[in-house]
């Protein structure tokens, strides 16, 4: 019975990532069908649209818009539409939550914006992984950040929160990892399915 349950156990995990993974995506895709298909319905003669279009309308908005971020006149219009957004009380406040988050899957290392950091915890061999979200605290009431200081998020594992603390520079020490490399890691609490052996591949 034993020996039962545990294959079974093993087949849930094996499965259930799979599924979970499989699911997301294909709402993704029905998502943004139904968002981008619907105009096309407006647009497009009777009787032509198929199923699929407001995919790769998403797909082509996708592409032209990053390909015209390259134009500076066409940046300076994000920019302005960006300020309009931040100007409005609830909205500012997703829309900032939305982009932070999103930065953290960008692969931009030009910016010390949301680098990943190690915090070596003073009087312990403890240390803490974490982001680097501001090093700038000039808009700031005064006292919230001293010279020298950065402000660190430091994610905790299964479950959306975390701490921002604000430490001194000496403190932390750069880790040569992605962010998202290290969101994963901090998210799932290090674990990694272990590795397949050369005799199990055998």
């Amino acid at each position: 019975m034993k020996s039962i349950g545990k294959i079974f156990l093993t087949g849930i995990f094996t499965v259930l990532p799979i599924l979970a993974t499989v699911y997301l995506v294909i709402w993704l895709l029905s998502t943004i069908e139904r968002f981008l298909g619907r105009p096309l319905l407006f647009l497009l003669p009777d009787d032509s649209y198929r199923a699929g279009m407001g995919l790769v309308a998403g797909i082509v908005l996708v592409f032209v818009t990053g390909l015209l971020m390259r134009a500076w006149l066409f940046r300076q219009i994000i920019k302005g539409g960006e300020e309009l957004l931040m100007h409005i009380p609830l909205v500012k406040g997703v829309y900032k939550a939305l982009k932070d988050f999103f930065s953290l899957f960008s692969n931009d290392s030009s910016t010390e914006l949301l680098q990943v950091v190690s915090v070596q915890l003073p009087g312990s061999e403890m240390r803490l992984l974490g982001f680097i979200t501001r090093s700038e605290f000039s808009d700031l009431p005064a006292g919230v950040g001293k010279e020298g200081e950065v402000a660190v998020y430091l994610p905790m594992s299964y479950q959306v929160g975390g701490y921002t603390v604000l430490l001194p520079r000496k403190l932390l020490e750069p880790v040569d990892m992605s962010r998202e490399e290290a969101l994963r890691f901090l998210l799932t609490a290090g674990i990694k399915a272990q590795a397949e052996t050369p005799a199990a591949a055998g």
